[in-house]
């Protein structure tokens, strides 16, 4: 080859290079989505992953998906790991108070659509008939940032006079995973004479037959309080927060989005009926409770 047709080819290649390798300016942006984690990373993924591709395809935008523990979640939030999130109604509540985080929408699931409630629950047949009888009694709890497996049935008790930390025999969290499938079990098998269970893994549960409603007496139940929350970071573009919010308001059940070669139905997947909007007043209640049982974001040490 001439030394002339080797500068040609060279010269052709470098233009050729600086053209296609400077494309980044037509890449699509990435914006993370923080999600709180449910019963675990894996169950997480296999529910929200079809609702982040949707996001992406409907906004234009890469979603990525975050996994996020519950206690961390606010710890990396604040250090701008995602500018989206969802989470449960107190962990909105916090990050509302302490780090300015907008509502955007509200998850529907169930009979109370964006609203679900907290239950005290004992077996048929017990002895225990009403919340009065529960004095001297063993209770297991959900986590303490469970809105409708700790904070709602806490809030329930006090309002009737009976404190956890002096009136019980004691009281107790399952360790690990699905937490409040396990309290559940270990009230209708006697691990438990009392649980706090949310209304809607008890409706999950005897729908999926793994329990009956007549297996437990329910001695009191919460108001319904708003369930799990879409929000976001103070200061993100207002047409990417319109646009996304649009996205989740529009949702439908035949809408499908594509994870590893499979069109998946993105509503199914992530076990919801879709999103609306909420005024930040509907989450008062959940911040009255707080206050009561001196909980984040108002605990007075």
């Amino acid at each position: 080859m001439s030394s002339f047709r080797m500068v040609r080819l060279f010269t052709t290649v470098l233009v050729l290079g600086l053209i296609f390798g400077c494309k980044s300016e037509g890449k699509r942006q990435v914006v993370k989505i923080g999600y709180m984690l449910c019963n675990s990373e894996q169950e997480t993924t296999q529910r929200f992953l079809p609702l982040t591709r949707y996001l992406s395809d409907k906004v234009g935008v890469d979603f990525v998906m975050v996994p996020v523990d519950t206690h961390d979640f606010e710890k990396r939030f604040k250090a701008g790991e995602f500018a989206f999130t969802h989470s449960n109604s107190i962990l909105y509540v916090i990050l509302h108070e302490n780090e300015a985080l907008q509502l955007l929408a509200a998850e529907k699931r169930g009979k109370f659509g964006s609203r679900t409630a907290g239950a005290i629950i004992a077996r048929k047949g017990s002895g225990i008939e009403k919340l009065a009888d529960i004095r001297g009694k063993r209770m297991a709890f959900g986590p303490m940032l469970a809105p409708t497996g700790y904070l709602a049935e806490y809030d329930l008790m006090l309002s009737a006079g009976i404190n956890p930390e002096n009136d019980l025999a004691h009281y107790t969290i399952p360790t690990g995973s699905y937490k409040h499938e396990k309290l559940i079990y270990g009230v209708l098998y006697g691990m438990y004479d009392v649980a706090a269970a949310p209304v809607m893994d008890l409706e999950t549960m005897a729908r999926e037959g793994k329990i009956t409603s007549d297996d437990f007496v329910v001695l009191a139940q919460s108001k319904p309080i708003p369930y799990c929350t879409f929000g976001v970071a103070k200061g993100t573009d207002p047409a990417l927060v319109k646009k996304v919010k649009d996205a989740l308001l529009a949702l439908k059940a035949s809408d499908t989005a594509m994870v590893d070669g499979e069109q998946l139905k993105v509503m199914k997947a992530a076990w919801i009926d879709g999103y609306e909007e909420l005024l930040e007043s509907d989450y008062d209640p959940i911040r009255e409770m707080a206050k009561r049982v001196n909980m984040p974001p108002y605990q007075k040490y």
